[in-house]
């Protein structure tokens, strides 16, 4: 247990802070919240000498600097390592300070199960799974007129929203199917094709970035959400779509896996527009398929609540601390 008197601190780093509003700082910031009734809890872009007990660090490569100038100051006390979807499905196979990360790291925290695989043999026993959490919204009666589609993240490679824009010109003509997207573009090439979208497609709407609580809102409206990525740690839209009542359709890559379950009947295969623009199409026209698709993204509503995500997380923290001289 640390030597330091009093209640002790966690400090987090975050290399996406409020304004990035991404998955990253989602996390952290609910984090924070989660274990600032028993420990002093803040967070920073980076470690720079701030005292605490133990510093739990978002990302491998991004946090590699904090985690290795943390690691020789502190070379005995804990710190936790959280794997998103770039550097675990990317980074730690490639880049030499992610790597280095993970062996400093005296604990490792992936999002969702599928995320183990990813890890060398010597390491998994250093590995934690952690849920994220999102509260439950009471979902909404859907319009017997349309269904409506929801993707959301911000347009870039990894998140490959040209499969998305493609299944939704494909059923252009469908006047009874509505499609929305939301997320800021961060390529021109992806803002040119997403408007392109806006001014050829009547029933695709692309709202931009929108708040926290809005987006929430327009999932929680929604009849279907829509993942394509080609990577993720664990999809925080996946799991607030299942504690909105909203059924998902996600590419069929290890981290939709993980969050979703192997048996899930609403994957496609990465990149196949045709696929899931059919899923769509299917959902509307076959009342059975759709129902059964909710159902199977409902089930999984019990590993994404707050109270086990926060359970998990303290028993972390405490054993780190355990752990720690």
């Amino acid at each position: 247990m640390s030597s330091k008197v009093g209640v002790p601190s966690v400090l987090i780093v975050s290399p996406a802070l409020a304004d990035a509003n991404n998955g990253n700082w989602q996390t952290a910031s609910r984090w924070a919240q989660m274990l600032c009734e028993k420990y002093r809890t803040r967070i920073l872009p980076a470690w720079q000498g701030e005292p605490c007990d133990v510093l739990i660090a978002l990302h491998a490569k991004r946090s590699a600097s904090s985690i290795a100038a943390f690691a020789a100051a502190h070379p005995k006390r804990s710190c936790v390592l959280v794997l998103t979807g770039t550097d675990l499905y990317r980074d730690i196979q490639l880049e030499a300070t992610a790597k280095t990360s993970l062996q400093l790291a005296s604990h490792i925290v992936v999002l969702q199960d599928q995320g183990v695989h990813e890890l060398p043999a010597a390491l998994k026993k250093k590995v934690t799974v952690i849920y994220q959490s999102a509260r439950r919204l009471k979902p909404v009666k859907p319009p017997a007129s349309r269904l409506r589609i929801i993707s959301v993240g911000h347009l870039r490679a990894e998140k490959d929203p040209m499969t998305y824009l493609r299944a939704a010109a494909r059923l252009s003509q469908r006047h009874d199917i509505q499609f929305e997207l939301i997320g800021n573009a961060l390529e021109p090439a992806f803002d040119a094709a997403a408007r392109h979208a806006v001014t050829t497609q009547p029933h695709f709407r692309w709202r931009g970035a929108l708040p926290h609580a809005a987006t929430r809102q327009r999932i929680k409206h929604a009849q279907i959400l829509v993942n394509t990525s080609r990577m993720e740690g664990g999809a925080h839209v996946i799991l607030e779509a299942a504690q909105s009542g909203c059924a998902v359709l996600a590419s069929n890559v290890p981290g939709n896996v993980g969050m979703l379950g192997a048996g899930h009947e609403g994957l496609f295969e990465l990149g196949d527009d045709a696929s899931l623009a059919a899923m769509i199409t299917r959902c509307r026209d076959d009342l059975l398929f759709f129902q059964n698709l909710r159902d199977q993204t409902q089930a999984r509503a019990r590993l994404f609540e707050p109270q086990e995500e926060q359970r998990r997380l303290r028993h972390l923290i405490h054993t780190a601390l355990e752990t720690s001289p």
